[in-house]
């Protein structure tokens, strides 16, 4: 993690115990007030990463925004993910997301019917997005299938990947990569700079490939920037494209029901 936390802080005395917990589990400090530079900070709603600067809160959202509103809009087994992801007729693969980030394609990939399992090495982002996790568990309307079809897996998955596969095998492993970096600051959301900040640069994206194809069953499904080139490695067997994404798409064998 490249920035440095000021510590954790929970606005109400209640969660004052659990921000105890989580400060013990991340080396972090309870900070008494608010502080000045980057924090967590426990809400009576959620957790959220605090970056300071005038940059707003980062937060693990299923429910609204962005991410609910391609819940019930995004075009379900017609979006490019489903697609990339072999999802057609009554195929629904098991999935690994061995860069889970936010969880948003996660979430999408299991609200179309896919069990899918998060893995992501950030323990401040898999925090995030854990939390994102149990409120959403709690949801009347959602909360059965998120907590059938999601699992956290908080890790490195070039690590974790030959274990967990040996114990249940992944029909597919999907990987997003941090994007290549791009000069022009103003082209790249907030998410993925605060994001280049706390882990880096993913500089053994290619190693990860690697270790993918080697252990998922089906295939292995790498989203890229639309002109980016491909992780280093073996040639895709084919790609999906979109305005501004592609999938490239590695099959090892074709999915079945």
């Amino acid at each position: 993690m490249t920035i440095p936390l000021a510590g954790i802080h929970a606005e109400s005395p209640d969660d004052r115990t659990r921000a105890e917990s989580l400060a013990a589990a991340l080396a972090l400090l309870v900070c008494n007030q608010a502080p000045d530079g980057p924090c967590l900070c426990l809400t009576p709603e959620r957790l959220e990463l605090r970056p300071g600067g005038g940059m707003g809160p980062l937060f693990v959202d299923f429910l609204g925004g962005a991410v609910g509103h391609r819940h019930r809009f995004g075009g379900g087994r017609g979006q490019g993910i489903a697609k990339a992801a072999g999802l057609k007729g009554g195929v629904s693969p098991s999935v690994i997301d061995a860069t889970a980030g936010l969880g948003k394609d996660a979430f999408v990939l299991a609200s179309l019917g896919c069990h899918v399992r998060l893995m992501e090495r950030s323990p401040i982002i898999a925090a995030l997005l854990w939390d994102g996790l149990e409120r959403a568990g709690r949801d009347p309307a959602i909360g059965g299938w998120v907590r059938e079809r999601m699992r956290l897996i908080p890790g490195d998955a070039a690590r974790l990947l030959p274990d967990e596969t040996a114990r249940e095998p992944a029909d597919l492993i999907y990987l997003d990569p941090m994007y290549p970096h791009r000069t022009k600051s103003a082209l790249v959301k907030k998410e993925m700079r605060l994001f280049r900040e706390l882990v880096g640069e993913d500089g053994d994206a290619a190693e990860l490939l690697r270790i993918a194809l080697t252990h998922a069953r089906q295939r292995v499904v790498v989203k890229r920037p639309r002109l980016a080139e491909a992780l280093t490695g073996p040639r895709p067997s084919f790609s999906l494209e979109g305005k501004t994404t592609r999938y490239d798409i590695y099959v090892i064998k074709a999915l079945t029901r």
